[in-house]
C-alpha cells in the first residue's frame, strides 16, 4: 500500500466513507478511465450495440446534432431488434432539442422519460434537475461520467473538444447502477421498471461504490469533506463550475495548511461565465492557505473528478458547487484501486500542461476590471448560493 493510502482505505476510513455516502463498497469489478469524447463515445456506443436484453440511457443534455443522432440511431436499432431501451433526459437541460427527435425515438420503440418539466400543479419543478450521465447494458457493463451527448464533446474543424472524463465499469457494481436508474425512472414516469437480479460475474479486483445523490442528501458533498480530512499526501480536484460552499473551501484549506498537496483545476473560460467569476471571488482564501489553483487554457473544462493519495478516485456528474451538491440528482462512482488512482493522478498532471497556475502574488495584482466582474458575479449568485448553503 502506497504512503497515505492507509489513512484513506483502512477500516476506520471505510466506516466513514460508508456513512458519508450511504452506499456499500462492491468488489470484483473492472474499470477503465475514458478521457474526452473520442474515447468515451465509442465505448458508450459499443455498449449499446452489444446489448441483448436491456439498455438504460440517461443524460442531462441529449442534443439533436450529429452526435445525438448517432446515439439515437444506435438506440433505435437495438429497440427494433427486441432489446428493451429506456432513455431518461432532463427537460431543462435538453430544452433546445427538437420534439421531433424524441418522437423518432418513440416511433423506433424506445421508451422515453422527460424529467422535471414544470406544470401548473408543479410550477417550481425547474428547481430540481436530473444532472446524471449513465449508459448501461444488460446489467453487466456501464459508463458513468461527466459527458453529455453533443458535438461539443467531439473535435471539430479548427476546434478541440470539451475536456471531460468518464469511467467504463464491468462487474457486480453495475447492478447498483441499474437500481439507481430504476429509481430515477420511477421518479420521472411513476412506473417502476422490472429489476432483474444481480447477474454480473466478477470481472476484476477493483472495488467501487455507486453514489446515488438525490437533492438534499449531500452524499457527494460529505464525501469531498471526508476525503479532504483524510488525505495524507495529495488531493487533486478537477471541476467545471467550482463555486464550492464555504465549509468545503475550509476543508481544502485545512488540508493544504497541514501539508497536503491540494490542487484545483478549473476552467479558464466557461459556458456559464458568471459562475466562473463568482468562483474566482473565493480564490484568495484558498491561495493563502496553500491550495494551488490552475485554470484550463483549452475549450471548456467539463470534467468532475477527484483523486486522493493515488488511492481513491471519484468520477461522475457532480459539480463542485452547492446547487449540484444539494439541489440536483447526481450520479458518481468512487473507485478504490491503485491502478485507477495512479491513472487519474497522472491524467491530472497531464492536464496541468495545458493550464495556467494562479499564484497569490499574481492574484493580488489582478486588474480592477476583473475584481469588479468577480464581485458582480458573486452578488448575482448570492441568493441562490445562500439558499443552498
Amino acid at each position: 500500500m502506497r504512503s497515505g493510502a492507509g489513512a484513506l482505505l483502512g477500516a476506520p476510513a471505510q466506516r466513514g466513507l460508508l456513512r458519508a455516502t450511504e452506499a456499500a463498497l462492491v468488489g470484483g469489478n473492472a474499470a477503465r478511465l475514458l478521457v474526452d469524447g473520442p474515447a468515451a463515445y465509442p465505448a458508450m456506443l459499443e455498449l449499446i450495440r452489444s446489448a441483448r436484453e436491456r439498455i438504460a440511457f440517461e443524460n442531462y443534455i441529449i442534443r439533436d446534432d450529429a452526435t445525438g443522432r448517432r446515439f439515437a440511431q444506435a438506440l433505435v436499432e437495438r429497440a427494433r431488434a427486441g432489446v428493451e431501451v429506456r432513455v431518461l433526459y432532463d427537460w431543462l437541460g435538453s430544452r433546445s432539442t427538437a420534439r421531433g427527435f424524441w418522437r423518432e425515438l418513440r416511433a423506433g420503440g424506445v421508451r422515453i422519460g422527460a424529467f422535471g418539466a414544470p406544470t401548473l400543479r408543479r410550477p417550481y419543478a425547474a428547481g430540481r434537475r436530473n444532472h446524471r450521465k449513465l449508459v448501461l447494458a444488460d446489467g453487466r457493463r456501464a459508463v458513468v461520467g461527466g459527458l453529455c451527448i453533443g458535438d461539443e464533446w467531439m473535435p471539430r474543424p479548427h476546434e478541440e473538444c470539451w475536456r471531460d472524463t468518464a469511467v467504463l465499469l464491468e462487474g457486480p457494481v453495475v447492478h447498483d447502477l441499474e437500481i439507481s436508474f430504476a429509481r430515477m425512472w420511477q421518479r420521472t414516469t411513476g412506473q417502476a421498471p422490472p429489476l432483474p437480479p444481480r447477474t454480473a460475474e466478477p470481472a476484476g479486483d477493483v472495488r467501487a461504490r455507486v453514489i446515488d445523490a438525490p437533492p438534499k442528501a449531500t452524499r457527494t458533498y460529505r464525501l469531498y469533506q471526508f476525503v479532504a480530512a483524510l488525505a495524507a499526501r495529495s488531493l487533486y480536484i478537477t471541476g467545471a463550475y467550482t463555486l464550492a460552499p464555504a465549509p468545503l473551501r475550509a476543508a481544502l484549506a485545512a488540508a493544504a495548511s497541514a501539508g497536503v498537496d491540494v490542487r484545483l483545476l478549473a476552467p479558464g473560460r466557461s459556458d456559464v461565465p458568471i459562475v466562473n467569476q463568482a468562483a474566482r471571488a473565493h480564490y484568495a482564501s484558498l491561495l493563502r492557505a496553500g491550495v494551488r489553483i490552475y485554470e484550463w487554457q483549452g475549450p471548456m473544462l467539463h470534467a468532475k473528478t477527484m483523486v486522493a493519495d493515488e488511492a481513491l478516485a471519484l468520477v461522475g456528474s457532480t459539480n463542485l458547487n452547492a446547487f449540484s451538491f444539494m439541489a440536483c440528482y447526481e450520479l458518481d462512482v468512487e473507485i478504490q484501486d491503485p491502478g485507477i488512482g495512479r491513472t487519474l493522478h497522472a491524467q491530472f498532471l497531464r492536464d496541468l500542461e495545458n493550464a495556467r497556475e494562479i499564484t497569490i502574488s499574481e492574484w493580488r495584482r489582478r486588474p480592477v476590471r476583473q475584481r469588479l466582474a468577480e464581485r458582480l458575479g458573486a452578488a448575482a449568485l448570492w441568493l441562490p448560493y445562500r439558499i443552498f448553503t
